[in-house]
């Protein structure tokens, strides 16, 4: 079965670090496209960044020059490196999985950012 599994979200003060990480199983992982969601509560949930198969990435507006996106295909994970946070980086991330017809997602990981 498909799994993803994302880890490392926390509670954090303003101007820190957190890395994100999401393990997927069930897929070949090098041929998906990879991307972090997030979702506040009463907000849309939008795209913050992504990386192709071949390691093109890109980013929300927001976030540019915070976060990194990267991948271990060896190890079949995606991560979400994200500096300098801010409190309305508070939100649930969740680790999406693309190819063609095929989307997965995890259960999501909260991230709150303190002032």
């Amino acid at each position: 079965q498909v799994q993803l599994v994302e880890s490392g979200g926390g509670l954090v003060q303003a101007g820190g670090s957190l890395r994100l990480s999401c393990a997927a199983s069930g897929i070949t992982f090098s041929t998906y496209a990879m991307a972090w969601y997030r979702q506040a509560p009463g907000k849309q949930r939008e795209l913050v960044a992504a990386v192709t198969v071949g390691g093109s990435t890109n980013y929300a507006e927001s976030v540019k020059g915070r976060f990194a996106i990267s991948r271990d295909n060896a190890k079949n994970t995606v991560y979400l490196q994200m500096n300098s946070l801010k409190p309305e980086d508070t939100a649930v991330y969740y680790c999406n999985a693309n190819r063609r017809a095929f989307n997965y997602w995890g259960q999501g990981t909260q991230v709150t950012v303190s002032s």
